[in-house]
């Protein structure tokens, strides 16, 4: 119990100092707070109409150079798959690898319309590997996939961790994912 909470103060105190020395100033705390304080304001001009254009220059001239823009544009699909609008991690589900011993894989759902590959009635999913950021992606067919009606993020928690870590949230998740369901119903009824 105390060396998960040591090494979490450790890992933040060493986080912060390191983050603090990216800017010189004699004063602790006031590097990171600079930093912060710079995020922020590139974000802000980022989404403001008058930088846009600017950002999208800069965008476009990322995506002619070769190694670069293979690089930029994974990073921000990456990205957008777990943030923002266009998030592609929220449908968690249970895939079938193997009928016969019944071995199943947890992942998420990426596209469910592959005719544009001549895969009529299948979907890809994507299997995260486990302790690592990376996984792989598969072609299943839809009657492989058992839809999950828990929360991708406490999903990806569960996977990443090995199953360690994230448990309780998924059956916290579930409980009140059933307890909406039921207060539905009970609505439907009056």
């Amino acid at each position: 119990m105390l060396v998960p909470i040591a090494l979490t103060v450790y890992i933040i105190i060493v986080s912060l100092q390191w983050l603090d020395s990216l800017l010189p100033v004699p004063v602790p705390g006031l590097g990171l707070v600079l930093i912060i304080g710079i995020i922020v304001l590139f974000g802000y001009l980022a989404s403001s109409l008058i930088a846009r254009p600017v950002f999208e220059m800069m965008e476009e001239v990322l995506m002619r150079v070769p190694l670069i823009s293979l690089i930029y544009s994974s990073i921000k699909d990456l990205l957008s798959a777990f943030v923002g609008d266009k998030k592609k991690f929220t449908q968690a589900v249970l895939v079938t690898l193997n009928e016969a011993d019944g071995v199943q894989k947890l992942g998420f759902i990426t596209q469910t319309n592959l005719e544009v590959l001549g895969e009529a009635g299948k979907v890809a999913v994507y299997l995260p590997h486990s302790y690592n950021f990376s996984g792989n992606l598969y072609i299943v067919a839809k009657e492989r996939v058992t839809l999950l009606n828990v929360p991708g993020a406490d999903v990806m928690k569960f996977i990443v961790s090995g199953g360690v870590s994230g448990y309780t949230e998924l059956g916290l998740a579930k409980e009140t994912r059933d307890n909406q369901l039921k207060q539905r119903e009970l609505t439907k009824i009056d």
